[in-house]
């Protein structure tokens, strides 16, 4: 887990991937009407609109990608975030039936793209913050992991893989302020047999917890179980995280 590399081999990324949209779509085997119109983990945010924002960025990861084996740069939004926040409103109040059927859509769209790569394919340029296809194929990875959870409908932070844990934690590192070194210490070990992680350099806090929870906490997310934190050996709280990067 002490690795510094932010992204996985897609021969990591790929199953794990699928793997989570298989437990999506089992979690809205059991979704209704009433329970899409219920508060998300989200702040002003229903199931319906994170399900709708799930299968808004799908569709913009996938495109991306095709794009981008044309050779082609475009847009990850058409008309930018306030299209994007219009259309999240606008879809939000489905039927739970539609909001099942365009995340699948929006998913299965994003592996079909993930199939049509070459071995070079991974590296091609794409216009969302000037990256390629394997970083937003991590976003991706990120956006269906991190809001499987968020739906609150019975998929925990248990679901996160090691890898997808440490992809979180190594792209979410810059939220640490300065003049604090972060040591994440999963209770027990961690799956990889490792100590957990150690961020920044200064005023030590150290969280103990669940290895998902820990994770949780640096995306921004309650933890599950309980935590331990020190703050240079004595009780204290998490510090003030910065803003996503």
């Amino acid at each position: 887990m002490n690795s510094t590399a932010v992204f996985a081999d897609p021969s990591v990324l790929v199953p794990d991937v699928v793997a989570l949209r298989l437990r999506l779509e089992a979690v809205l085997d059991d979704l209704t009407d009433a329970r899409v119109a219920a508060p998300s983990a989200l702040p002003g945010w229903t199931v319906g609109h994170v399900l709708a924002h799930v299968s808004g960025v799908g569709a913009s990861v996938a495109r991306q990608i095709e794009h981008a084996r044309a050779g082609r740069l475009v847009a990850f939004y058409d008309g930018g975030m306030p299209a994007r926040d219009a259309a999240i409103e606008a879809a939000a109040g489905a039927p739970a039936e539609d909001h099942a059927r365009d995340v699948r859509t929006a998913a299965l769209r994003v592996e079909s793209a993930f199939a049509a790569l070459g071995a070079d394919g991974w590296g091609a340029p794409i216009q969302h913050r000037s990256g390629t296809v394997l970083t937003v194929a991590h976003a991706w990875w990120r956006e269906l992991g991190i809001h499987l959870t968020d739906l609150e409908l019975g998929a925990t932070n248990a679901v996160w893989s090691p890898a997808l844990c440490e992809h979180i934690v190594r792209y979410l590192s810059p939220r640490v302020p300065e003049g604090i070194r972060l040591v994440l210490r999963p209770e027990g070990g961690a799956a990889d047999g490792s100590a957990g992680w150690e961020i920044g350099s200064g005023v030590d806090v150290t969280v103990r917890g669940a290895v998902g929870d820990l994770v949780a906490v640096l995306a921004g997310r309650d933890p599950v179980g309980p935590l331990t934190i020190d703050r240079d050996g004595v009780p204290g709280a998490l510090p003030e995280l910065l803003p996503w990067p």
